[in-house]
């Protein structure tokens, strides 16, 4: 049912088209589960694809950031937008790529304040002044990212991310996108 997912329609695997069928089975047969933005963004499949595409041109980048720290850019950014289903599923993503159970929750809970080394908290505090206000984003704030040593490329790449987890951000609460019940578990130690 829909309404338990999105206020819109949503798709099942089977009801992608074939490329987006074989793109979103990868990540269902990896994660043991289809993502819910995948089902909520299915019904239009062009979006879905032009989601993705460029998803995967910033996120599965192996030079500059790491994996963890693109993960971090996405927490803190979909915190500051109040973004539920953003925080839980790449808080998932963030506990298993830092092999931190603790850091995602610490962020999400208030990246204005969560302690970090000089380099997260750059990290963070250039994606929050461009998330939360962004006309006010100048020079000072590229100016405190180059001074804790972030490169011209890293610096794109918060930037990028910020800007497309501001749209994630927007999609989840127009479609009111319920998180899946398996990333809450995601990353976190067996009891």
């Amino acid at each position: 049912m829909s309404g338990d997912v999105s206020r819109f329609p949503v798709v099942e695997l089977d009801g992608l088209p074939e490329d987006l069928r074989e793109r979103v089975g990868a990540i269902a047969e990896k994660s043991g589960f289809v993502p819910n933005i995948f089902r909520a963004l299915g019904h239009r499949p062009a979006e879905l694809r032009a989601f993705l595409d460029y998803h995967d041109a910033l996120m599965d980048r192996s030079d500059g950031l790491s994996k963890a720290e693109r993960e971090l850019v996405v927490v803190a950014t979909s915190s500051a937008n109040h973004c539920t289903y953003c925080v839980v599923a790449h808080g998932a993503i963030l506990r298993i790529r830092a092999k931190d159970p603790e850091l995602a929750d610490r962020v999400a809970g208030n990246p204005w304040q969560v302690e970090l080394d000089e380099r997260g908290r750059a990290i963070v505090d250039l994606a929050l002044a461009l998330a939360r206000d962004s006309a006010k984003f100048g020079e000072a704030d590229l100016a405190r990212a180059r001074a804790a040593g972030l490169t011209e490329d890293e610096i794109w790449d918060v930037g990028a991310i910020t800007a497309l987890f501001a749209l994630s951000n927007r999609l989840a609460h127009l479609t009111a996108l319920s998180p899946n019940p398996e990333f809450f578990t995601m990353g976190r130690p067996a009891q």
